[in-house]
C-alpha cells in the first residue's frame, strides 16, 4: 500500500547493513536525485503552495516545480531521499522524509541544502546504551508557523522543533511527557512485558502504544498544535509546544492526517473512511459522515471550514463549508492519492499519489 511507503519498514536496518557491503549500493542520503522525465507521473506523496508555485514531493528526492499545476519541472536536489512532506512559506519551503531528511529552500525550491539527516546505523556492540533506536526513522509530516518556528514528527514519536528557520532541530519529547503527566494511564501488553511484569491472555488487547507514530501535525488559528498517529492517538500543545496532553480519539485506527482551523476547530482522517471534527482542540470529537470505508490519506482546509480529503481508490471527499455532509466524487478505482490542495479560486484540486500529480475537478 502506498502508506507502507511513508512509514518505516521493520527490516529496514538489516536491509542497510546488508547493502553496505554490496560494491554497487548507493547511499540514497548523499546521493542527488535524478532527473527524470516522467517524475510528475511516479510516486509523489505531499503538496504544497509557494507563493504563486505549487510544490510536489515524493519517492527518490522527486521535487517538483510548477506555476499553474499542469506542467512540472524538477528541482536539483542533492538527495535521493523519499520525501513526505512539505511546508511552505512564501519562498521558504521544507521537505521532510526517509532517514531523517530535511532539505529547504529560500527561493521558492530553485536551490536546496540538507539541513539534517540521521541515517540508521549499526551500533557498535549490543551494550552500545547511546544508541536510539529512533536513529534513521522517517519524518512524516513538516509544519511551519512563520520563516523561522517549525516542527517535524515522525515514526516511533519521533518529534523535533526549530527556532531558527530548520538551522538548528531540537528533539521535543512529545508522548512520554504526556505519559509522565497521567494523561495516558494504560500500557499495552507488549511493554508490560518488556519491563519483566506478567500478563495473561486477556491482557493481549489493543493498548495505547507507548510511542506511536507521529503521522501528522497542525496548528489552529488559537495556537494550538494537534499531532494525530497510530491507535486513535493525539496529542495537543496550546503553549506552542512546550509541553504536550494526550488524548485518545474514539476509534483505535491510525489518523493519517489532521487539518487546522479557526480558533480551537480541527479535523482528522485516517483508517477505514474514519473522519472525526474538534471545535476545542480535541476535548471532544464528532465522527462525520463519510459513507466509505476506503483508507484517507491526505486533505486540505477550504474557505467557510470547508475540506477536501483524498484517499484509496482515488476517492475524492468535498465540503465546501462547515455543516454540509461530505461529497464523494469517486466514481471508479483509481491509484491511492496521498495530497490535495485548491488549484486557483474554482473547483479544480490539485492532487497527488501513486500516479503522480494531476488536476481533478470536483464537480
Amino acid at each position: 500500500m502506498l502508506r507502507d511507503l511513508r512509514c518505516w519498514p521493520l527490516v529496514a536496518g538489516v536491509l542497510a547493513g546488508t547493502c553496505a557491503h554490496a560494491d554497487n549500493w548507493i547511499d540514497p542520503v548523499a546521493a542527488p536525485a535524478e532527473i527524470m522525465p516522467l517524475a510528475a507521473r511516479s510516486l509523489l506523496l505531499d503538496l504544497a503552495r509557494a507563493g504563486e508555485r505549487y510544490i510536489a514531493v515524493g519517492a527518490r528526492g522527486d521535487i517538483l516545480l510548477s506555476a499553474d499545476g499542469k506542467e512540472w519541472q524538477q528541482a536539483q536536489v542533492p538527495t535521493r531521499a523519499t520525501f513526505t512532506a512539505v511546508s511552505a512559506i512564501d519562498a521558504n519551503i521544507w521537505a521532510v522524509g526517509h532517514d531523517g531528511v530535511i532539505m529547504h529552500s529560500g527561493d521558492g525550491g530553485e536551490h536546496w541544502t540538507l539541513q539534517r539527516q540521521d541515517p540508521w546505523k549499526p551500533a557498535a556492540d549490543a551494550s552500545d546504551a547511546l544508541h536510539d533506536s529512533r536513529q534513521g526513522v522517517p519524518l512524516l509530516d513538516v509544519l511551519f508557523t512563520d520563516a523561522k518556528h517549525g516542527f517535524a514528527v515522525g515514526a516511533y514519536s519521533l518529534a523535533l522543533r526549530t527556532d531558527d528557520g530548520g538551522d538548528t532541530w531540537t528533539p521535543m519529547n512529545v508522548a512520554s511527557a504526556a505519559a509522565k503527566s497521567g494523561a495516558a494511564a494504560d500500557v499495552s501488553a507488549a511493554a508490560t512485558a518488556e519491563h519483566g511484569q506478567t500478563f495473561n491472555k486477556d491482557e493481549l488487547k489493543l493498548g495505547q502504544e507507548g510511542t506511536p507514530h507521529f503521522n501528522a501535525i497542525a496548528r489552529t488559528g488559537s495556537g494550538g498544535l494537534v499531532i494525530v498517529g497510530e491507535r486513535g492517538s493525539a496529542f495537543r500543545s496550546r503553549d506552542a509546544g512546550a509541553t504536550w496532553q494526550r488524548q485518545q480519539l474514539p476509534y483505535d485506527g491510525s489518523m493519517f492526517g489532521v487539518i487546522g482551523y479557526g480558533g480551537e476547530h480541527v479535523l482528522a482522517f485516517g483508517l477505514r473512511g474514519h473522519v472525526f471534527e474538534s471545535n476545542d482542540l480535541g476535548e471532544h470529537w464528532n465522527l462525520l459522515d463519510t459513507g466509505t470505508e476506503l483508507s484517507l490519506m491526505g486533505g486540505t482546509a477550504l474557505p467557510n471550514d470547508g475540506v477536501a480529503i483524498v484517499g484509496a481508490n482515488g476517492i475524492v471527499l468535498v465540503r465546501s463549508k462547515a455543516g454540509e455532509a461530505l461529497k464523494s466524487y469517486s466514481d471508479q478505482p483509481a491509484g491511492t492519492l496521498a495530497a490535495v490542495l485548491p488549484l486557483g479560486t474554482g473547483n479544480d484540486l490539485l492532487v497527488a499519489g501513486e500516479n503522480g500529480v494531476s488536476v481533478y475537478s470536483a464537480q
